[in-house]
């Protein structure tokens, strides 16, 4: 695995150490058992496993070519960082909340659709392709959920049991749409005037998740968007705002100020809700590690996307994305996928690749990366994600 060659960062070093520690932990065991019978996840792209597609039909090649072999509503090459974490737990893949045919809601449901954002969308961030499914709008459709399970007649067959809400895990792994819409016009310094607000509404979320029965909940911090190639492209900068490793500052910088708040919000919040385990998880640490040192990792490419179109430095056109045709200057061109994404950490500019996912899996699953500390291991006998 691409963490035996992590350098002696402390980043890398935690990789290491979560790396060395699953490679204990991941044999496989045909009696394990988990406290966890379900998860309940709320995001956006990086966590949805097809709910967006489910409402709004429209995806097409290469999306899955690693994993599925064909386009599953998942925004990259393969399997999700959510994927994983259900794999690790003996859980099946989530089913998306939007999907009515074919779902099995049995171990739990996802939430998550793609473009979504926390706060609710203007008007001009929907004319941007900005989703309607809100965080607030995923947690009436978890209210929805459990009414409709505390309801349920013997005969249904794809619900869980009434009591699966106390003994679920609940992620959140949502932000980023809010910080790169509005960041279209208020600009790296602007979108900061955002961030109380955002935090405020995932806290209370947590809240209301809590009331519901709701005991555990993992939150990802924000992702170093400074370093995505679709990113580089489209938010405006300058050269003096660009560092060595190729990603913007400004951007970055205003990311850690809004993860030093959620941070700071989540412990808040644990001590409100005394017999919660609230865990904030580091997962910027992670993909930044991914980006700025992808040769030490196993990668080829850090800020250069995998199915693009364009070539340069960052193989991405606002124009014309992953999977489609279009012609510009005259010219039908389509952007297309390369012959081994498993070298890449970015997919297509603005989501990363199966393999960057898994890294970040394997981490989260080594329990480096939380705060405070939380046993995972000794809730789950975790199980090979393979």
């Amino acid at each position: 695995m691409s963490y035996l060659s992590a350098k002696g960062s402390s980043v890398a070093r935690n990789i290491l150490v979560s790396w060395m520690f699953l490679m204990v932990m991941l044999v496989p065991n045909t009696s394990a058992k988990c406290a966890y019978e379900a998860i309940f996840n709320f995001g956006d792209s990086n966590s949805d496993t097809g709910g967006f597609y489910a409402a709004f039909p429209s995806q097409s090649s290469p999306n899955g070519m690693t994993y599925f072999k064909k386009p599953t509503g998942r925004p990259t090459d393969g399997r999700l960082y959510i994927d994983f974490l259900a794999q690790a737990l003996g859980l099946p893949f989530l089913s998306p909340y939007l999907q009515s045919i074919g779902s099995d809601f049995r171990h739990g449901v996802n939430f998550a659709t793609s473009a979504s954002t926390v706060l609710q969308p203007t008007t001009s961030l929907f004319v941007n392709g900005v989703s309607p499914f809100y965080l607030a709008v995923q947690l009436n459709q978890m209210k929805q959920f459990k009414a409709k399970v505390d309801e349920q007649s013997s005969g249904q067959t794809n619900l869980p049991p009434p009591d699966i809400f106390g003994k679920a895990l609940y992620t959140i792994y949502i932000g980023q749409n809010d910080f790169t819409g509005y960041a279209s016009s208020a600009g790296a310094g602007g979108v900061k005037q955002y961030t109380p607000q955002v935090v405020s509404q995932i806290t209370s979320v947590i809240k209301e998740l809590y009331a519901l029965g709701g005991r555990s909940f993992m939150v990802l911090n924000l992702a170093p968007i400074g370093c995505y190639p679709g990113f580089l492209v489209q938010l405006t900068h300058d050269s003096s705002d660009v560092d060595s490793y190729g990603c913007m500052m400004s951007y970055n910088n205003a990311v850690n100020e809004y993860n030093s708040m959620l941070k700071d919000q989540l412990q808040q919040t644990r001590q409100d809700l005394h017999d919660a385990n609230v865990i904030y998880v580091n997962s910027h640490s992670v993909l930044l590690e991914l980006f700025q040192h992808p040769t030490s990792h196993g990668l080829q490419h850090g800020t250069t996307a995998c199915c693009g179109w364009g070539g340069g430095s960052y193989n991405f056109n606002q124009q014309v994305f992953c999977g489609n045709t279009k012609v510009i200057d005259g010219k039908t061109v389509t952007a297309t996928a390369c012959g081994d994404p498993q070298n890449y950490a970015s997919w297509d500019g603005i989501h990363i690749t199966e393999t960057a996912n898994k890294e970040l899996a394997y981490a989260i699953l080594g329990g480096s990366y939380f705060d405070p500390p939380f046993p995972l291991n000794q809730y789950c006998d975790i199980q090979p994600i393979g």
